[in-house]
């Protein structure tokens, strides 16, 4: 049969699925008013930075996520993270509600960045994260025309209004929620509101023992929620992410455990949390140690993973990377990836030197053609 004329639908890559999620945003969108009753605790004191734990719910828990609808949440997530200059810590996105673990550093020292004659050029070339290129070059051609017109103090009015955008944890949730509820909506074809009411958060001191346990409490929602056994094996929060070889995720994660950020793997930090994870996580049974009061990891699985102080074997870091196996477009030694790569060069963009991609963080000898370090859990 001429597959053209076939009658069996046709499967829809992940990427096809997710068309628009990363779409930036075009010629000066209206902001809508933001206002709730819900009381919240904020961070003014002396320190550099705070933490705090939110969460968010979809309209009375009945709307709920599939699996291409959170990998969206966790692209828009991470991109506006990266946009406002607030650090995500962990997370973990459940079918009707999402967990994060921020870090908001003080507005006036995470500007200064944007100080000094280049200054101005930085913020417009950060703005290309978020915008259009359409939208920054007219931005530009604005602030030119005002300061033309001896209209400079305008001008700075314009810089100063996109200025309180940043380490703003109110904007910074409310703008994940706005931007993948018209992504879902449109997906679903629904209208009207997604979300909630206003997000819950909680200020967690930036350290030591309540930081980590909050990163656990996020990382261990599934193993609670009986969807996995162990929260490796859970593709949409932090810890599994981190383990998948996410650069970002792990210094999250890095910054909970108060280690320093490149520690991931070579001061054994990922052991360290996964520890952590098996101690706070266990399941509690009633008095007659029969019945599961509440689920966890099971006491087995915690005594195996401490007896091996928390190290991951080989197999167990590859199968962690799936992904490799079906979209890695070439899998093998670093030579037979290179020999594949040179002999079809022309098909990849010129500023591409070499075609060997190892396997992120693993420990097996593989290299791929394809590198999937942010997205590598299949």
């Amino acid at each position: 049969m001429n597959p053209a004329q076939s009658s069996e639908p046709q499967a829809i890559s992940l990427e096809e699925q997710l068309v628009g999620v990363n779409a930036k945003t075009g010629l000066y969108p209206g902001a809508r008013s933001w206002s709730g009753g819900r009381f919240r605790v904020l961070g003014k004191g002396p320190l550099e930075s705070y933490c705090y734990h939110v969460m968010s719910r979809t309209c009375g828990g009945e709307v709920f996520l599939d699996d291409v609808e959170k990998e969206a949440l966790r692209r828009v997530i991470w991109r506006m993270a990266e946009f406002s200059g607030i650090k995500v810590l962990t997370y973990c996105l459940m079918g009707n509600h999402f967990h994060l673990l921020t870090e908001v550093p003080q507005r006036q020292t995470w500007l200064q960045r944007f100080e000094g004659p280049d200054g101005e050029a930085k913020l417009l070339s950060h703005l290309s994260i978020l915008y259009s290129r359409t939208y920054v070059g007219l931005l530009r051609d604005e602030l030119a025309d005002l300061r033309s017109r001896g209209m400079a103090v305008l001008a700075g009015q314009r810089l100063d209004a996109m200025k309180k955008r940043f380490c703003d944890l109110s904007l910074f949730v409310k703008e994940i929620k706005e931007r993948f509820s018209r992504w879902f909506n449109k997906r679903r074809g629904r209208r009207g509101t997604l979300w909630m009411d206003r997000f819950k958060s909680v200020l967690v001191e930036g350290k030591g023992e309540p930081l980590r346990t909050m990163a656990a409490y996020i990382d261990l929602n599934p193993v609670r929620a009986g969807l996995v056994k162990d929260p490796k094996d859970y593709r949409w929060c932090g810890y599994a992410e981190a383990l998948g070889g996410s650069r970002r995720a792990q210094r999250g994660l890095c910054k909970a455990l108060s280690k320093p950020v490149d520690s991931w793997k070579r001061e054994g930090a990922a052991a360290a949390y996964r520890c952590l994870l098996h101690a706070e996580g266990r399941e509690v049974k009633d008095a007659q140690n029969e019945n599961v009061v509440t689920r966890g990891v099971t006491a087995e699985s915690a005594r195996a993973v401490l007896a091996e102080k928390g190290k991951l074997s080989s197999a167990e870091l590859v199968q962690l990377r799936v992904r490799y196996f079906t979209d890695g477009l070439v899998l093998g030694s670093k030579e037979f990836v290179e020999g594949i790569f040179e002999a079809q060069r022309e098909l990849f963009g010129p500023k591409r030197k070499k075609g060997a991609r190892r396997m992120t963080e693993s420990d097996a000898p593989f290299y791929t053609l394809r590198q999937l370090r942010l997205k590598p859990l299949g």
